[in-house]
């Protein structure tokens, strides 16, 4: 049973994570678009998703969905598994907007306009020369959001998905052992601590940072754990002038 609370909480996370970077994507778009009512719609989202709190948001997705599972296919999702999934990736894409827009916002101006000396459109440029350049800016913070994701994934408890903190409530509530919890937090810093080592290597990989090319894996590794990813979203915002990463301070 552990193993089956611990393997949802993962693909929870991963699943969640990929629906924001989707939506992230689109309402970054919008709102870079000269259509004012696309640039209304966007602004609307990151209102509403980032100005309330992601457990109303949970609870509200939850009671709006009908029946007991939601069928893609040869798959089905639990009702309540789909909502979670969907509550945290809608959140999320609150967030990854302003993220891919910085990133987008970072690259020259001038490479839109020599794809456009070169007759390619709009969806051509933005997908085989803007995004590939701004991924180098994106992708440690993305890399963050996803560690807050595996954190903030157990709060579909309340829900009743069955995830690692719903094993270790279950298990308390039975027997009053407090013990679970501690294991728990140990699985969460397992997990949170893997990521970091794979967000560093991507890191080294793309040179995002200014120092990129001198840090070792084991450097850039220590530099994520104690930096605590490098973005808050109560912080200070992670671009520093011309739209390069500069962690916290």
């Amino acid at each position: 049973m552990f193993v089956h609370a611990l393997w949802a909480t993962v693909y929870i996370s991963i699943v969640a994570q990929v629906l924001g970077i989707i939506l992230g994507l689109i309402a970054a778009l919008m709102r870079m678009s000269n259509f004012r009512p696309l640039r209304f719609l966007s602004g609307a989202y990151v209102l509403v998703f980032r100005g309330t709190p992601v457990l109303v948001q949970i609870m509200f997705i939850w009671l709006i969905i009908p029946g007991r599972t939601v069928g893609f296919g040869a798959f089905t999702l639990k009702q309540e598994v789909f909502a979670g999934i969907l509550a945290l990736g809608v959140n999320e894409g609150a967030y990854m907007r302003e993220i891919i827009r910085a990133g987008i916002d970072s690259i020259d101006k001038g490479q839109m306009e020599a794809g456009k000396s070169l007759g390619m459109r709009y969806g051509a440029i933005m997908r085989r020369i803007v995004l590939p350049q701004a991924a180098r800016v994106i992708v440690p913070p993305l890399g963050n959001e996803f560690n807050n994701m595996m954190k903030t994934s157990s709060l579909v408890y309340i829900i009743g998905v069955y995830e690692l903190f719903s094993d270790a409530e279950q298990v308390f509530s039975s027997s009053g052992n407090v013990a679970p919890f501690i294991a728990v937090a140990f699985w969460y810093l397992v997990l949170t601590s893997i990521w970091s080592i794979v967000q560093a290597s991507i890191e080294r990989r793309l040179a995002v940072s200014e120092h990129g090319d001198e840090l070792s894996l084991r450097e850039r590794a220590v530099a994520v754990w104690t930096e605590g990813g490098g973005v808050s979203r109560l912080g200070d915002w992670p671009f520093g002038a011309g739209g390069r990463w500069r962690g916290r301070s």
